[in-house]
């Protein structure tokens, strides 16, 4: 994939002989912690980082014409008429967008528009979000609409929800339109308010991916989401939020084992996320460590959706000195671990984790020193 401005205007040109007139690029987004708690009404803390979706476009007519300058594909609908392509590929996503607006009432106008990225796809740092996000910015200022960031997030999280057919939480599409260069960002999932937590100086994140790419709709992901929802059921509550550690315990001899496992996960896992943000506020950054690890170890034994790969990863960067803390991200099956580390053990990590990892599995781990970046940003060229 290409955020190449340079070679996505070339592209534009190629494409449709003329020059773009918006440019719109929204990040992926690592969490640091908290995960499958956004779909629990719950705690997230993740961070932008400066790995981007880039939509160049320009306006006119009823028809949207879009090539895919990764795929080197085209797609094509009615600006008043998306559909679904019922192979859910990348032009879902964006159909789904332009659905998704139209749906709150907003009328769009048609145009043209290219798209490039360099957010590992199938790697849990969430390339559809920033797809989407980067999307609806192209095609809100085409239109000569403007949403609030939040708004404009909840809008993208439908598209995929009701379009595209995948239950993910809010997380990813807040991060994608509202983080802030520098800042983790702190989402209750339940009211949607937001706090920015600066990262504290010494440490880089270093985002690895395992090789094993997993597709959300082909795995256990809408399980896992049906489970927790099943469990507030019996527990009569709206959502895993309003269940603390003491009513969970309380109620163990009559939930199913199983179900018992997934909900102790989100509940603990929500303190947890509390005593991260507490410990970037404070820089602890050993305590913030010491919680991922913790994270992680419950995300393989309570909720399941750990990895042999991932759990190596974790476990070669738990022995490598100046890591500080490792843990899956996203949602698991597959994917990346994000890492804590401290500034210059970064050659130390990739020998002893990256490398070993690839002699040991056979598979080659890509390795990303990330940076964190602000949200969605929009301009007219």
């Amino acid at each position: 994939m290409t955020a190449d401005i340079d070679a996505l205007w070339r592209a534009f040109e190629d494409q449709f002989s003329r020059a773009p007139s918006v440019v719109s690029t929204a990040p992926g987004r690592v969490n640091l912690i908290g995960e499958h708690t956004d779909y629990n009404a719950g705690l997230v803390l993740p961070v932008a980082i400066d790995r981007t979706v880039t939509v160049a476009a320009a306006g006119g007519g009823e028809t949207v014409r879009v090539y895919s300058a990764d795929f080197e594909a085209r797609d094509e609908w009615r600006i008043d008429a998306p559909r679904r392509t019922g192979r859910t590929e990348w032009r879902d996503y964006l159909r789904g967008v332009a659905w998704a607006l139209l749906d709150a009432g907003h009328k769009l106008s048609g145009g043209e528009l290219v798209i490039g990225g360099d957010v590992p796809q199938g790697a849990g740092l969430s390339s559809s979000a920033a797809l989407e996000v980067a999307t609806a910015g192209a095609l809100l200022a085409l239109s000569g609409i403007q949403i609030e960031p939040r708004a404009l997030a909840l809008l993208c999280q439908k598209a995929e929800n009701q379009f595209v057919g995948v239950q993910c939480g809010i997380m990813d599409q807040l991060a994608a339109a509202c983080c802030r260069g520098g800042h983790a960002l702190l989402i209750d999932c339940r009211s949607l308010e937001v706090e920015h937590v600066p990262l504290p100086p010494g440490v880089v994140i270093i985002v690895v991916n395992s090789g094993v790419t997993r597709r959300l709709e082909e795995t256990s992901y809408n399980r896992r989401r049906g489970e927790c929802a099943e469990v507030a059921r019996m527990l009569r509550v709206a959502s895993l939020r309003e269940a603390g550690e003491a009513t969970l315990e309380a109620s163990r001899d009559r939930l199913p084992e199983t179900l018992f496992r997934r909900a102790r996960h989100v509940v603990t896992e929500n303190t947890r996320v509390l005593a991260a943000a507490e410990g970037l506020r404070s820089s602890n950054i050993e305590a913030v460590g010491h919680l991922m690890f913790e994270s992680h170890a419950s995300l393989r034994n309570e909720f399941e959706v750990s990895t042999p790969e991932l759990d190596l990863l974790v476990e070669f960067a738990s022995r490598t000195e100046g890591v500080l803390g490792s843990r899956l991200t996203g949602a698991g099956f597959g994917g990346c671990t994000v890492n804590l580390v401290a500034e210059g053990a970064e050659k130390r990590f990739r020998a002893e984790v990256v490398e070993r990892y690839r002699r040991e599995t056979g598979l080659v781990a890509e390795m990303h020193v990330c940076h964190a970046v602000r949200g969605l940003e929009v301009r007219s060229v």
